[in-house]
């Protein structure tokens, strides 16, 4: 990827002056309850300044790019996500990709969102409609990706996130994500937390004078209805992480009833593993005969763009 350079100098102050980026990965409850709260402020900039997209561009793919990068603790060893939300609404959508190795790249369907009046909210249902998501796993090995997809029911992203997790995956999970953005329109705070009440596995309890290993569906309802309630007490992640707000006091004040534990903390970014090499091989790959179609009929360099990242590549004809 060509990063490109955030060119504000009041936006960049703010960043240095702020917590940096990171994701913290937590267990609780006794390994009943996982989670991650990431603060991803420079990394919904540098997705921003890939892409030059406007304000409820950044909304809508900064919300989908911060979940991606929160379901990276669902991964299991080696693996690549995709995500691909298909909706009826103005936005069309987006395509997301998160990536064990820790980065996390996308881009929307609709490149410029029609907006018909001055935005009231930032309530995006307006914007997304209905539709369909599909969620693509690949493993090293594989050999063929694991594919599932659910209708959107709430359009709202990470309320379908979650119903995803819990149609597919049968575990009950939650999403949520907040970027905060200042009157000129710059991200200011972002961050997403994710959450993950597992099911009791093994080991046994005792019910009166006998023991029994069934779940106990009732404390689970009890458990889910607790986290909730912290959960439902947590201040706006953007303004948090904009006001200079750590990942810790969230971690271990918000939740601190439930003994969480960081277990590893990650270096998260918007990044993409696109480079000139890969396209120039592509391209020598189509053959002699449209390579001088190209020649004969294109500019000289040949522009790519690369969609996941923004990324311009200039090819001279030369290297071809």
């Amino acid at each position: 990827m060509i990063k490109a350079q955030i060119e504000d100098k009041e936006l960049l102050e703010h960043l240095a002056s702020i917590e940096k980026d990171e994701m913290a990965v937590f267990v609780m409850a006794d390994g009943r309850i996982r989670g991650a709260l990431f603060h991803g402020t420079n990394f919904v900039n540098q997705m921003r300044a890939q892409h030059k997209t406007g304000i409820l561009e950044t909304m809508v793919l900064g919300q989908a790019s911060l979940c991606a990068a929160l379901m990276m603790p669902t991964m299991k060893g080696q693996e690549h996500i995709s995500w691909r939300y298909e909706c009826d609404g103005p936005a069309k959508g987006f395509a997301v990709e998160a990536d064990s190795t820790g980065y996390v790249r996308g881009y929307l369907l609709e490149d410029h969102i029609p907006v018909e009046k001055p935005l009231e909210s930032w309530d995006l249902a307006p914007f997304l409609g209905n539709g369909t998501m599909t969620i693509t796993k690949v493993h090293p090995g594989d050999k063929s990706p694991q594919v599932s997809s659910v209708e959107t029911l709430y359009k709202n992203i990470t309320k379908d996130l979650a119903w995803y997790f819990n149609q597919s995956e049968q575990i009950n999970t939650a999403f949520s994500t907040s970027i905060f953005m200042d009157t000129k329109g710059r991200v200011k705070g972002a961050g997403g937390m994710f959450i993950q009440v597992l099911p009791e596995t093994g080991g046994t309890k005792k019910v009166g004078a006998e023991t029994s290993s069934s779940p106990d569906f009732k404390a689970d309802e009890e458990l889910i209805t607790r986290v909730e309630n912290a959960i439902s007490a947590c201040p706006s992640l953007g303004k948090w992480f904009d006001e200079k707000g750590n990942i810790n006091d969230i971690v271990y004040g918000l939740f601190r009833e439930f003994k969480p534990q960081i277990a590893v903390r990650r270096n998260i970014t918007y990044d993409c593993p696109c480079n000139e090499d890969y396209y120039l091989e592509h391209i020598k790959s189509l053959g002699s005969a449209q390579i001088e179609d190209l020649k004969s009929s294109g500019p000289d360099p040949l522009e790519i763009v690369c969609r996941n990242c923004g990324s311009v590549y200039k090819i001279p004809f030369a290297k071809l």
